[in-house]
């Protein structure tokens, strides 16, 4: 089941568009545009990850940490204040990310999923087709075969199991997977996809989309 994100956001328009971001990533959203609504839906313990925005009616981004803190719910502030103050003080509130508005998805995306990867720590056991993966033992076996993957063909995998049906793009993959220090070109991306395809005999499943990148079908489909 897709992880569920509750976005905080008072403008109707960058709430539609951050729901559009969220969906090519796979990701479910809901959204609400003030916070104390917002303090009521998060202290349902319903969502695996919060995106606030500062300004808000009623309870701003602030206040809203202040009420919910303590809580297990991981939250990445999404605001227009880029001034050092506001960054220092949201980061000491305890959210786990301080994204600048204008973003672009990509960024939005990469930062979400480094957030849900430090959070969701305790899934260890996926399953695809007669794939079996344990992120914890980093092993895969494939029918009962142990496969032997590269920690980079083991996390490019992993990567698109959790988003399956989802065309990942190359950029995105290596935002994900490599850190930002990676000065290598996307064909680094297609020798590991190619690499995880063939070891892992998904020639039909694991398939290219020209002029975008690649998407891991569905079981089933």
């Amino acid at each position: 089941m897709a992880y569920l994100i509750l976005i905080v956001e008072d403008d109707s328009y960058i709430a539609k568009y951050i729901q559009s971001c969220l969906s090519i990533g796979g990701y479910r959203s809901e959204t609400c545009s003030d916070g104390q609504t917002a303090v009521e839906k998060i202290q349902t313990g319903r969502y695996d990850l919060v995106l606030l925005d500062i300004m808000l009616p009623k309870l701003d981004g602030f206040e809203v940490m202040e009420r919910i803190k303590g809580g297990e719910t991981p939250v990445i502030f999404l605001t227009a204040l880029q001034d050092v103050s506001s960054k220092v003080r949201g980061l000491k509130s305890g959210v786990d990310d301080y994204i600048v508005k204008p973003f672009e998805a990509l960024e939005l995306l990469a930062r979400v999923d480094l957030v849900m990867k430090r959070y969701h720590k305790t899934e260890t056991q996926h399953h695809y087709g007669k794939i079996q993966i344990d992120i914890e033992k980093h092993t895969v076996q494939n029918d009962g075969v142990e496969v032997s993957l590269t920690p980079k063909e083991f996390d490019v995998f992993i990567f698109f199991v959790q988003h399956q049906n989802i065309v990942i793009t190359r950029e995105r993959l290596l935002s994900a997977i490599w850190d930002d220090y990676f000065t290598g070109e996307t064909r680094t991306v297609d020798t590991h996809v190619q690499q995880v395809r063939k070891k892992l005999n998904l020639q039909g499943q694991l398939i290219t989309v020209p002029k975008y990148g690649y998407k891991l079908l569905g079981q089933g489909e």
